[in-house]
């Protein structure tokens, strides 16, 4: 489907109720927002207009189908990766693979990979498409990337998730993903986040192939990041969500000041981590943050001249806040 009829096709899709209560709107400056449920995308997306209308309409089709398939499968992906039954749907099959090369040392179960997973689903859509230069899904700050030859995002890093939407949010970091990067996934976790964490970082952001890898990634390294202090306060996990997937486990509801020993210590425990999945090959790059202290580990650290001569641009500054979801720019000098 192209042209007219495509760009008629997803208009209608905006304006019609969806049977399944999926909503679809085209925000003011041009990037979609798909919510379901607990699922909420912004959706960037650059091309040619054909090719951004017709992706954009299979896109908004398979989102409509995605919550129903995990509200079928949740009972097995709230088990410890392996131990439930075979997936079913694509999405609840690519959490299960993300988790599954962790799942003989730490606990994790496929839900760690949740947000990654639909957004990567969602962007194979707009990268299978040859007129679109490049799209991002941010799912909550979980973003899988779609990056076309000679085309780059940068991502900006800004700090406590408490203060979005009530002040100005200035970033604390930012890097550039550049196409001959093997970064198409990118995801946050702390124990400010929307899940549990049994960590005490502020943020543990991680770059990997895809977003689902980059997602359960960032939850396991921010769960390493942890040291035993009067400032820190846990809680079982069944005691503050009845469905959790934590079960009792103790997870992190408040950090109070700490002393610079007992930062060091808790991010070297949580960059240890971090270094050895970038060894293994399961992320590309991380960076730590909890209380102004930062580690970079990987790609993330290290701004080496990649193929095509398109190095990433790293900079990171401390600060006193904490590393919340990442802002993609749409233009190098405005972020979303």
């Amino acid at each position: 489907m192209q042209g007219a009829a495509a760009a008629s096709y997803a208009a209608a899709a905006v304006a019609a109720p969806h049977p399944s209560g999926a909503a679809c709107a085209v925000l003011e400056d041009g990037r979609w927002h798909f919510q379901h449920g607990p699922i909420d995308l912004i959706i960037g997306i650059e091309g040619e207009p054909a090719a951004v209308q017709a992706a954009v309409l299979r896109a908004w089709h398979r989102f409509t189908q995605v919550l129903a398939e995990l509200v079928g499968e949740l009972p097995s992906l709230r088990r410890p990766a392996g131990q439930g039954a075979a997936p079913q749907g694509r999405v609840a099959a690519r959490m299960l693979a993300a988790c599954l090369p962790h799942a003989s040392q730490v606990f994790v179960t496929p839900m760690a990979a949740v947000a990654g997973s639909v957004a990567d689903e969602l962007i194979a859509f707009f990268a299978a498409e040859s007129g679109i230069r490049r799209a991002y899904v941010n799912n909550g700050g979980d973003i899988a990337l779609h990056i076309a030859t000679g085309q780059a995002y940068r991502v900006g890093l800004f700090s406590d998730l408490g203060r979005v939407g009530r002040d100005a949010l200035g970033l604390d970091g930012a890097f550039e993903i550049g196409a001959a990067m093997p970064v198409r996934g990118i995801a946050t976790s702390g124990w400010r986040g929307r899940s549990f964490s049994l960590g005490i970082a502020d943020s543990v952001t991680v770059l990997a192939a895809d977003a689902a890898q980059a997602d359960v990634a960032a939850t396991l390294v921010a769960n390493q990041v942890y040291v035993g202090h009067p400032a820190v306060r846990r809680a079982p996990a069944d005691t503050l969500k009845d469905d959790t997937d934590l079960g009792s486990r103790l997870v992190t509801v408040d950090v109070g000041a700490l002393p610079r020993a007992a930062i060091e210590q808790a991010l070297d425990l949580g960059t240890a981590y971090a270094q050895r999945l970038c060894d293994d090959g399961s992320i590309h790059g991380a960076v730590l943050m909890l209380q102004g202290s930062v580690r970079t580990v990987g790609l993330a650290a290290v701004p080496a001249a990649l193929a095509e001569g398109l190095p990433p641009h790293t900079h990171f500054k401390a600060t006193s806040g904490h590393i919340g979801p990442l802002a993609v720019q749409r233009q190098k000098e405005n972020h979303v």
